[in-house]
């Protein structure tokens, strides 16, 4: 599309994407036996005795081709294109000026060259040669404005436009699940599905953690094995494939220390993920903030500090507990352990403990007793709390499971 057609104009503008060349795919070139080409093949392959006399068909190799138009152009890839302006007329021109910008969902973006100031004069059979780049954030249709101004001999002022626009597709599609721990510890697992037409070279998947967590990735081998990606070394993603990714999040010691506790939606962070098509033209693509909603633990919460994972049967297993005030406003806590009669392992102590106020979003760890009455895998239950300013009774049960043998 070309505005200002009324008068012949004496620049020509030209645009070209600059992109990688694309792989045509080979097509077999058949041999009939009664064509010239054919007989004049077997003749010369006669003559070597270690090559086959007939020649029905051979393949040609893939082969490199220019793009004919601007074709795919995926999200999270630089966008690079060579305008040229060329005095096609024997006139020269004056003050010529080269703009460029990119019309987005409504905005328009300004793109800067190498020659975006003005040109004072352009002789005939010259050009003003520029490369501009933009790196696509957003899918959906992109127009590519160009104009240009300037002037003739006979002082007319000459303006026009051209408008090139394409689409912008989505690379990957990106899946996020979170998986809570009976801790603070938040396993987030991402799914990456290539829906390119062509393989994708992962050069990395990194997550950015927000100040209140840690991250740990889980996506290598151990020092032993090697330490490389679980992958290979080679991490190629083909077309419509899926992989896995796994992090673990841990809160920063700066919660803890402050007697924060998480509640409603945080911020995690957010993924950075940076590949490469099979002939090197980069992308990278980041996601926004990734929110989680922690668990609703209540007004109370009840955690395990410390607790073997195994015991011998008839024996003293000591438990550390640590209860911590979700809610807030103060509490006045008691403690009372219930013993079950059918139950695998039993309370050792003094029930119905007084444990004194505890703030809100405050801590107190507990030092308990089990005794261990049957083998097998037990779970430990029966602890309750009581508020004495609301006379609230919370109820805490399978706080965990301990493994029961017999030694004897």
């Amino acid at each position: 599309m070309e505005g200002n057609r009324e008068k012949e104009h004496l620049l020509a503008l030209k645009v070209m994407r600059l992109t990688k060349p694309t792989l045509m795919p080979f097509h077999p070139i058949l041999s009939d036996a009664r064509d010239l080409a054919h007989t004049l093949t077997a003749e010369q392959m006669s003559s070597d005795i270690s090559k086959p006399k007939d020649l029905d068909y051979f393949g040609v190799s893939d082969l490199l081709t220019l793009p004919q138009n601007f074709g795919n152009i995926f999200l999270g890839e630089t966008f690079a294109s060579y305008i040229s302006v060329h005095n096609e007329s024997t006139q020269t021109c004056t003050d010529i000026l080269l703009k460029s910008d990119l019309q987005v969902n409504g905005q328009r973006l300004l793109l800067k060259g190498v020659n975006s100031e003005p040109v004072t004069f352009l002789k005939p059979n010259e050009s003003i040669d520029d490369v501009i780049q933009h790196e696509v954030k957003e899918v959906g249709n992109h127009i590519l404005v160009c104009a240009v101004r300037y002037t003739t001999e006979s002082g007319e002022e000459m303006a026009f436009r051209k408008f090139f626009k394409f689409q912008v597709l989505k690379p990957l599609d990106v899946k996020t699940k979170f998986y809570n721990a009976e801790c603070d510890d938040v396993y987030l697992e991402v799914q990456i599905q290539n829906i390119t037409p062509g393989p994708l070279y992962m050069e990395h998947v990194r997550l950015d953690p927000s100040d209140l967590y840690h991250a740990q990735e889980l996506n290598t081998l151990e020092a032993k094995h090697g330490g490389d990606n679980v992958f290979g070394k080679v991490d190629y993603l083909n077309s419509m494939d899926t992989r896995q990714y796994l992090y673990c999040l841990t809160p920063r010691p700066q919660l803890y220390e402050a007697n924060k506790v998480l509640k409603g939606v945080t911020n995690i962070g957010k993924l950075d993920i940076v590949w490469k098509t099979n002939l090197g033209e980069k992308g990278r693509l980041q996601t926004s903030q990734l929110l989680r909603v922690a668990p609703g633990y209540g007004d109370v919460r009840v955690t395990v500090e410390k607790a073997p994972d195994s015991a011998a049967l008839e024996d003293t297993v000591d438990i550390v507990l640590r209860i911590t005030n979700c809610c807030e406003r103060e509490m006045d806590l008691t403690m009372s352990l219930q013993n079950d009669l059918n139950s695998g392992v039993m309370w050792c102590g003094l029930s119905g403990r007084a444990l004194g106020l505890l703030g809100a979003s405050e801590h107190l760890d507990l030092d308990l007793k089990l005794i261990t009455l049957h083998p097998g895998l037990q779970t430990i239950s029966g602890l309750r709390l009581t508020d004495n300013k609301l006379k609230r009774t919370y109820e805490h049960d399978e706080i965990a499971q301990i493994f029961v043998f017999d030694d004897s």
